[in-house]
């Protein structure tokens, strides 16, 4: 029920963000639909995920990380080798990675290639950094032309992972194009997202655009 103020004012109150925005809980850091952009930070900002699993050195939620051997296993039988680079990583590790950026490029260019602690999808351990065996394109936007990239592009839907940053989202996202970044949400979602020919969680969810922390 609204205050009376708003009431008689013939006013809307300002809503709180949902928990749960078109059936999906995207507030939990514990949600495979969590929304984590800078404008939306983890809560607790320390958050571990409870189950976490290994892949080749690095480590995913058990749900992503299933997904993840399915995405790698068909690429691999099509003739396509992917590597996983960089999966799950803490608070401490974000922090430790962030300020490096800072130091090398200054804070501006930073925030548009790392995540300040905190706010990075990689914490929620739904994030996985794809590569090509010989590190061909690594992290850099020519990756959407390899073998390993044009994959991605291709087949991640299906396995239930949407390339996190896409090319010309960068205004909605606050970062630049990553064809390596891959975020688990899930099937269910991934189709919702095709069918209504959305590209990135912000604007599925109606969440406007993060460019910029507040």
């Amino acid at each position: 029920m609204l205050p009376a103020m708003f009431v008689c004012l013939g006013l809307v109150a300002p809503a709180a963000t949902a928990a749960t925005v078109k059936g999906y809980e995207i507030d939990a850091p514990s949600s495979l639909q969590v929304v984590v952009n800078k404008h939306r930070k983890l809560n607790p900002q320390n958050y571990v995920p409870s189950r976490l699993a290994r892949i080749q050195g690095e480590s995913l939620r058990a749900e992503a990380a299933d997904a993840y051997k399915k995405f790698a296993s068909a690429a691999k039988k099509a003739g396509v080798t992917i590597v996983p680079v960089s999966g799950y990583r803490s608070y401490n590790q974000q922090a430790s990675l962030y300020n490096n950026y800072v130091l090398q490029y200054g804070q501006e260019t930073a925030d548009t290639l790392a995540a300040r602690p905190g706010h990075s999808e990689h914490q929620t351990g739904l994030a996985m950094d794809i590569g090509n065996p010989g590190g061909t394109c690594a992290l850099d936007p020519c990756f959407e032309n390899t073998p390993a990239g044009k994959w991605a592009a291709e087949h991640a839907d299906d396995y239930g992972f949407i390339i996190r940053y896409p090319k010309g989202a960068e205004a909605t996202t606050g970062y630049t194009y990553e064809p390596w970044h891959l975020r688990y949400v899930g099937t269910s979602l991934v189709g919702d997202m095709n069918d209504g020919g959305f590209r990135t969680l912000e604007d599925f969810f109606g969440l406007g655009a993060a460019p910029d922390y507040l």
